[in-house]
């Protein structure tokens, strides 16, 4: 059985391949997975059609099936896990705290908070959708954090409290609100929205979120060996002529950013963030220009499958993601914590 260590030794560009294609493999059999039968043929037919590379001899409902329903839906899936897992490393490094994770800001809540006000207030007459509101509401509580942490000092633990706090208050304001305006229907869709789904994305949600995942990548890749220094302690890292300030506000209102996004689409997908950062740092060690590439290929394979089990476990019911993740996520961290508890 093979050792961290070899494993850390395997070249990049084979980790990387050996993980896009999982990744893309992945993608290919959980579009067939369903109550209509598709098999990958059909997948590669579909998506080879519709760029131009051939015809697909799919019936309409079938095509249909696989391009406007499972593949937006599974491809969603694996930008939201990458793009959490990601958050959660950059976090967890940046305030130097196993435990970090992307909605330790308080962005969650807040995105929770402007999707109900849009669904049971109709705050923004029809010009705001959901993923809007609930865009707003992230960009408000991350503000309101950073307000907050500014004002009591800006040290890391003001950062987490003030995250703490934005937090608090926003899941306040969201169960007023649905409790107070909310019929039954609509509070039972909320909570469902809450909890995690990604029914019904679409290709607009895709595009958006991979955009901001990409980019969100490019500038978290280039801040790497400023994430190494980070470990040894800010004043460590100033003392190498890091400019801690500056690299943490970067930072983190990239992590919100990006969160915001993911949110507004898939609503608060929890445990993610802080258990995929710890498999892949057991995997490939802290180097965060390794760590970063691998945790979002891992992130975005988990999550593509954990949505398929989502969707097909109780079947015809759907199960909310966000439930799913927390199910395998509490006894995968306590074995993560197992695992490292002689490494400290």
């Amino acid at each position: 059985m093979s050792s961290p260590a070899a494993i850390r030794g395997l070249g990049r560009p084979l980790l990387w391949v050996a993980g896009l294609t999982l990744l893309v493999v992945s993608v290919a059999l959980a579009i067939t997975i369903g109550p209509a039968s598709i098999r990958v043929a059909d997948v590669w037919s579909v998506v080879a059609a519709r760029l131009g590379c051939g015809a697909s001899d799919l019936s309409p409902i079938r095509d249909g099936i696989v391009w406007n329903l499972r593949l937006p839906r599974t491809l969603l899936a694996a930008v939201c896990g990458a793009g959490l897992a990601v958050c959660g490393t950059v976090m967890q490094a940046l305030l130097r705290n196993p435990l970090a994770d992307p909605f330790v800001l308080g962005v969650s809540s807040g995105a929770s908070t402007g999707a109900v006000v849009v669904v049971v207030l109709g705050v923004g007459g029809g010009a705001l959708s959901i993923s809007g509101g609930a865009f707003v509401g992230a960009a408000c509580s991350f503000a309101l954090v950073l307000l907050l942490s500014h004002a009591l000092g800006g040290t890391t633990d003001r950062v987490v409290l003030s995250g703490v706090a934005a937090m608090q208050l926003f899941s306040a304001l969201t169960s007023f609100v649905v409790m107070t305006a909310a019929d039954a229907e609509t509070t039972r869709g909320v909570l469902f929205w809450l909890l995690g789904s990604l029914g019904g994305v679409g290709w607009t949600d895709v595009w958006v979120c991979l955009a901001v995942l990409v980019a969100a990548l490019m500038v978290c890749g280039g801040y790497a060996r400023t994430l190494d220094a980070f470990a040894f302690g800010h004043d460590a890292a100033a003392t190498l002529g890091v400019s801690v300030g500056r690299t943490r506000l970067v930072l983190l209102c990239v992590t919100a950013l990006l969160t915001a996004a993911l949110v507004s689409s898939a609503g608060a997908i929890g445990f993610v963030g802080l258990v995929l950062p710890h498999a892949a740092r057991a995997l490939v060690g802290p180097g965060h220009s390794r760590l970063l590439p691998v945790t979002a290929l891992a992130g975005a394979v988990f999550l593509v499958w954990v949505d398929t089990l989502a969707r097909t476990v109780l079947e015809p019911q759907e199960v909310p993601v966000g439930v799913v993740t927390s199910l395998i996520g509490v006894p995968a961290f306590v074995l993560i914590l197992f695992r490292t508890r002689g490494t400290r």
